[in-house]
C-alpha cells in the first residue's frame, strides 16, 4: 500500500507540474496578445487622426472659391454674363434662360446647330 501511495503522489505531482506550466504559458501568451492589441489600437488611433487630416485637406482643395480662382487664372475661364446662361432640363432639346423663358430647341433660326459656349466653367473648358 505504501508504494501505491507513492505512485499516486508522483502521478498527481506530475499532473500538478504540467498544469502549472500550462498556466504560466497561457498567461504569457495572454500578456503578449494584450500588448499587441494595445499597439494595434494605437495604430488605429493614428490612422483615424490621419484620416481626419486628409478629409480636411480634401475639403480645402475642393473649395469653390479656390477652384474658381484656378479656373480664371490658369485656364483663363470666367463666368458668362446672365443672358448667356442657360439651364438645361432633363428632356432633350429644351432649355431655360436665366430670366425663366423656356425654349424648345437649341438651334438657330437658320437651322444650324448652335456652337457650344467655351467661356463657361464646365467640362467644355480648356484643361
Amino acid at each position: 500500500m505504501g508504494t501505491r501511495v507513492i505512485k499516486l503522489n508522483s502521478v498527481l505531482s506530475s499532473i500538478l507540474l504540467l498544469c502549472a506550466l500550462a498556466l504560466v504559458t497561457s498567461q504569457h501568451k495572454a500578456r503578449k496578445l494584450f500588448s499587441e492589441l494595445t499597439q494595434e489600437q494605437e495604430a488605429a488611433k493614428q490612422i483615424d487622426v490621419e484620416w481626419g487630416q486628409l478629409q480636411l485637406e480634401q475639403s480645402t482643395w475642393a473649395m469653390h472659391a479656390r477652384i474658381e480662382a484656378i479656373a480664371s487664372s490658369h485656364l483663363q475661364m470666367h463666368v458668362p454674363s446672365a443672358p448667356r446662361v442657360r439651364l438645361v432640363s432633363g428632356s432633350a432639346g429644351t432649355y431655360e434662360d436665366v430670366d425663366g423663358s423656356t425654349r424648345g430647341s437649341s438651334t438657330r433660326k437658320r437651322g444650324r446647330p448652335r456652337a457650344p459656349d467655351t467661356d463657361t466653367l464646365g467640362s467644355r473648358g480648356k484643361r
